[in-house]
């Protein structure tokens, strides 16, 4: 199984993020549960640095696509708590991680329209470039390795820590 980091990509990857690693707003999805075991902070590491590396292999905007994918989950609730949020948590909460992303730093229309439309075709915000498609793929992809369990077999988590300090 190939190494999920390589140290080149490591650092490409750490310089698109940083920022946002540091900030106590993305640090505090470590305490939401997400998928299962997974945590809201890991899906989005593994979303970001999944999305991260498909736009660089197809020459798009791995930065945009780096952080919309750390930023796409960061509704800040627990989505077990229906008071928090109107309707249903799958709609929902692109809506609100897309207001506490754009409280947090300056996003760039492409990082918007990932973070918005990331639940589609179940909600009706649509991509509309091809680094939003690659942010909503990434998630698809993590969320059924991580629904599925391959996530642990795979020791993502392990090897997302570097990323983490």
């Amino acid at each position: 199984m190939p190494k999920l980091f390589n140290p080149i990509n490591e650092r490409s990857y750490a310089a698109c993020v940083a920022d946002l690693l540091d900030s106590p707003e993305v640090n505090s999805m470590k305490n939401i549960k997400h998928h299962f075991f997974v945590s809201c902070y890991q899906h989005s590491l593994f979303v970001s640095y999944m999305a991260f590396r498909l736009a660089r292999r197809w020459h798009l905007d791995y930065v945009a696509a780096a952080r919309a994918g750390l930023l796409h989950d960061l509704y800040l609730y627990d989505p077990k708590d229906k008071t928090k949020y109107e309707g249903n948590q799958c709609f929902a909460h692109p809506v609100a991680a897309l207001k506490n992303a754009s409280r947090l730093t300056q996003l760039s229309e492409k990082e918007q329209n990932a973070i918005i439309s990331h639940m589609w075709p179940l909600a009706k915000k649509m991509p509309h470039c091809r680094e939003a498609v690659v942010v909503n793929l990434a998630d698809k992809i993590c969320a059924t390795l991580e629904v599925s369990r391959v996530y642990s077999l795979m020791k993502v988590n392990e090897k997302l820590q570097p990323q983490a300090a």
